[in-house]
Order: C-alpha cells, then structure tokens, then sequence
C-alpha cells in the first residue's frame, strides 16, 4: 500500500487529524512523567526507616504532671522503663528523644572541624541511654554499638556536653569521609570554637529521620548515647513480640497509669501510623496522578474512535467504489489503521519532545530527577498500540460495507 494517497487525503482535511495528533502529543507527554512521578513516589514510600520490624514497634510519650525535681523524674524515668520491660510480649525497652517518620525532633550541625563555618551536614539527633541498636533492630555494618559504661543520663539545665562516643549510619558517614571508614574519626557539633566533640564507634546501615525528606539527607543520623532528664516528659520505643503489639499498648498504658501517684498525659503511637501519616499526601498525589493517566488515556482512544468512525460514515461511497474495483476487506482495514497509525506517529514523536520539555521544567523548578528515556519509549509504543486498537473497531466496520450499498446514489 502507497503512503502518499493517505497523506494526500489527511492534509486535504487537517483539522480532525491535527486535534488527535495533538491529543496524543499532550497524553503521551502528561503519562510518561506522571508514571516516572508515581513510581518514584512508590519508592520513596517503600524506603525502610532501619527499624527492623516497624509492625511490632510503638513508642509512648509519658508526661508526669507533678513538680519533681530533677534527680526525682530521672529516677521516674528508670522506673517506668523497668515497668515496660516487665509487660509481657515486650521484646525490648528504650527511652529516646524521638522516632524516625514521626515528624517531630531535633537536628544538629555536625562539622568535621571546629574552625570551619559552614557545617558538614544536619543530621538528625538521636538520644538514648538505652540500646538502639537492640530495640529498633539496627544493623551494624562497621564498628560496634556502645558499651554499658558509655550509656549516660544529663540534666539538660545543668549539664551541656557530647559524649566521647556515638553512632552514625552509612548515608551520613558516606557524607563526612567519602570512600573512607569512619571509625576513630571525631565529628563537632556545633559552630562555635567551643565545639563538643564526639567519636564515631560504629555505623549502622540505616536510620532514617523524623521528616523523612525525599533527598538523601533522609538518612542523616547521629546516635548519642545520652539521656537528658530536665523535662517532665519521657519517650519509650518499645519493640514486642511479632503479633502482640495491640494487646501490649493496652497493658503498657495501664501499667503506667497504675504506678503513678499523679495524673499522666500519656501519648501513644506506631510507627504505622507514623508512616501512613508521612506519606498520606504522596499516596494522594499518586492517586490523582494514576487517575489523570487512565482519563488521558480514556480520552485520547475516544477522540481516534470518533475520528475513525466518522471518517467510515464519510467516505462509504469512498469505500463502496474501492470494493466494486476489487479491493479486498484487507484492503480497507489496511487503508485506515495505517492512516490512524500515521496520525499517532505524529503525535508520539510530539508527546516526545513535549514530555521531554515538561520534564525540564519539572527539574528546574521542583529539583525533580530527569525523566528515563525507557518511560518515553514504553508511552511511545502503548499510544501506537492504542491508535490500531481504538481504529480497528470503525476499521473493521468499513470493511463490512457492501459495494451496492455505498454506490446507490451514484
């Protein structure tokens, strides 16, 4: 079959052709970033916190409304440590300043050099004097976790120091010394002269922050082996047994209502919830953008069968003539899903270079990663598909028409 007769008849009707062309341009374009945004935001959700097992780990915030003096609520806090511990189905206790995905907690400029200006990194700080290691499920992959005798409490009004040692994980440790090991090595925290000091004793594969951000600082954390105990809150991670965490919050609860003498503000939340939490608008996005995709692609097989259809309505006598001069059904369905594929041809090599401008813009304003070329290339083939598939209907319909039925006017 000769291309030129079906060019010649497009262009003596471009406006039909050009609006579809125009509608693949702008779906293939909309799709291919939309799929590489939804299947980014799918990674970034999947991203592990480093807790181990996050299904079977909650936290308690404990607030004491008494007026204890310091040395009283750190006594407190051990107490009601100790009372976690002895709930049944708990498989580990530790008090911290905060929980990864939370949304709520404190950073720290780290340097690797007190005189410097500019910090290194902002990671995010982690404070226990209890095993983190242990209860949230760490992996270590250089160094080791700290020792009982490095585990210290602080009075935070009376007693401003870092101690001698902490944890890093792998993200913030690639940071700092890139290609280096990172053990032995003294970070600063902190931009004045008077900088405190710590070394880096081990380094777990991941712990994220309490924002989560998409960039790599996500995994930006420090370790502190440190308990400060001026305020009259106190955070418990608490990680249980596999299938008993529901039953174990009840009875944490109660346990430390029971065992204070006073009101408590008790506080308590999963690190589910805290996920779903995180990402409850990312989920969305993905939702409106999977659902702007399938309306794109809705639409744009709508306009080719419309466009086909009435084209089929508009040359019977067309199609009549070439079935009385012996042309075959073949022939006819040939004839229009090649049209239909040039029309789409047009439009895919336009979505292209549409997509690939909207994809610049994406990065240039919103700091978004350039599109892979395997997204444009699988759009590319799927709107080919969908332009044989949308045109094979009214196709098929031409071919039924009969060369007496289309030439009785003539």
């Amino acid at each position: 079959m000769e291309i030129r007769p079906i060019l010649s008849a497009l262009l003596r009707n471009k406006t039909g052709p050009l609006l579809v062309a125009l509608q693949v341009a702008l779906s293939l374009a909309i799709l291919a970033n939309a799929v590489y945004i939804v299947n980014e935001r799918r990674a970034v959700i999947a991203r592990p916190s480093g807790i181990a097992d996050e299904h079977a780990t909650f936290y308690i915030t404990a607030r004491n409304l008494n007026s204890d003096g310091p040395e009283q609520r750190l006594a407190t806090f051990k107490r009601e440590a100790e009372l976690l511990r002895a709930v049944q189905g708990v498989a580990s206790v530790a008090n911290v300043s905060q929980m990864p995905l939370s949304r709520s907690g404190w950073n720290t400029s780290i340097l690797l050099d007190q005189r410097q200006q500019r910090e290194n990194a902002s990671a995010s700080m982690y404070l226990s004097s209890d095993s983190l290691v242990s209860t949230f499920g760490l992996r270590l992959v250089e160094g080791r976790d700290f020792l009982p005798q490095e585990l210290v409490d602080l009075d935070e009004k009376t007693q401003d120091r870092a101690p001698d040692q902490v944890i890093l994980t792998k993200a913030l440790a690639d940071k700092l010394w890139p290609g280096a090991s990172a053990i032995g090595k003294s970070i600063y925290f902190g931009r004045s002269v008077e900088g405190m000091s710590s070394r880096v004793v081990g380094v777990v594969e991941r712990l994220q922050s309490q924002s989560a951000p998409i960039e790599e600082k996500a995994e930006w954390s420090v370790i502190i082996p440190a308990r400060r105990y001026g305020d009259t809150a106190a955070m418990y991670a608490i990680r249980t047994e596999p299938g008993q965490r529901d039953r174990v919050m009840k009875e944490a609860e109660s346990a430390l209502r029971k065992s204070s003498a006073t009101p408590m503000i008790l506080e308590m939340r999963t690190v589910d919830q805290d996920r779903q939490t995180r990402y409850r608008s990312d989920v969305a996005l993905q939702w409106m953008l999977v659902t702007v995709s399938l309306l794109m692609l809705l639409i744009t097989c709508s306009g080719i069968v419309g466009m086909a259809s009435l084209w089929v309505t508009q040359r019977r006598k067309q199609i009549g003539v070439r079935r009385a001069l012996g042309a075959r059904r073949i022939d006819i369905l040939r004839y229009f899903i090649t049209e239909n594929v040039m029309i789409t041809s047009a439009g895919v090599f336009g979505g292209v270079a549409l997509g690939l401008a909207l994809n610049q813009l994406l990065v240039s304003k919103l700091e978004m990663a350039r599109l892979p070329a395997g997204y444009l290339v699988g759009g590319a083939l799927l709107f080919w598909l969908i332009g044989v598939i949308a045109a094979y209907g009214p196709a098929w319909k031409a071919t039924s028409i009969s060369p007496a039925t289309a030439t009785r006017s003539v």
